[in-house]
């Protein structure tokens, strides 16, 4: 059994896999602060509580987009788990060919999501991630990562909408039942959900005309995918664990040998 951990700027996500078959799946909170200890205890618990072994696993890898914490999880998997966790840094094998001006630049988690789609889907592709930042990659004919697009998150627009203002609450992020509210809340769910949606859906279509292939498949993932992916008919497949069977595989790919 193998442990894959996504490490982002909201949340780190894990995963437990039995080869190819996931065993277990949660997130907790990222938390720049908080040490080794502390995450060691967080996870036994978790463990535990689902009836895992430390014993049960045999390796585990992590991609980060929180430098801070490479560190502290790395050192929490040496402690805890007994296992020396494989890092997604520059020179672990990949199998993609980034296409753009600088590859030191791409994010661990974008591309994760490029190669798991790849595998998954074929090419070309759009990955849309909805995760702290709404994030676009885009996949050409040949299998290659030629760059895409970076526009702001779900979660951090409705933040700056609340804490740039004076009256206006928080509020969850779901589907309102008309794109006119009747009220505060309504009125701002509304703003969120189909304002994404248009967002996305005009991106979306823009790539596709400078793509200039046929056959485009558009996935999304993240933790929002699925009430955007409802109100546009661009988006194909949702994938809420692509990033996560993405580092299984890249793990398979480094270890094979």
């Amino acid at each position: 059994m193998i442990i894959c951990m996504d490490v982002g700027n909201t949340n780190i996500k894990y995963a437990l896999f039995n080869g190819e078959k996931l065993v277990l799946s949660f997130r907790v909170a990222t938390e720049h602060k908080k040490t080794s200890d502390e995450y060691g205890g967080q996870i036994l618990s978790i463990l535990g509580n689902n009836g895992i072994k430390i014993s049960e696993i045999e390796g585990g890898i992590i991609s980060s987009v929180v430098p801070q914490l490479d560190y502290t999880l790395e050192r929490m998997c040496n402690t805890y788990l007994k296992i020396k966790p494989l890092m997604l840094i520059p020179g672990l094998k990949t199998g993609l060919n980034l296409k753009v001006d600088n590859a030191k630049e791409v994010g661990a988690d974008r591309v994760v999501n490029n190669v798991a789609a790849v595998k998954k889907y074929g090419a070309p592709l759009i990955i849309v991630d909805f995760g702290t930042a709404t994030t676009f990659n885009v996949i050409n004919d040949k299998c290659e990562f030629i760059g895409g697009v970076i526009a702001p998150g779900i979660k951090g627009s409705l933040d700056s909408l609340v804490n740039g203002t004076a009256k206006l609450p928080r509020v969850e992020i779901e589907r309102p039942s008309s794109v006119i509210g009747k009220n505060t809340v309504t009125n701002m769910q509304s703003g969120i959900v189909y304002g994404f949606a248009g967002l996305v859906e005009y991106i979306v279509k823009k790539i596709k005309r400078e793509l200039k292939a046929e056959n485009v498949v558009t996935i999304a993932t993240g933790g929002f995918s699925e009430i955007i992916a409802k109100e546009i008919s661009c988006i194909d497949y949702v994938d809420k664990l692509l990033t996560l069977e993405g580092l299984r595989y890249l793990y398979e790919l480094n270890t094979e040998a």
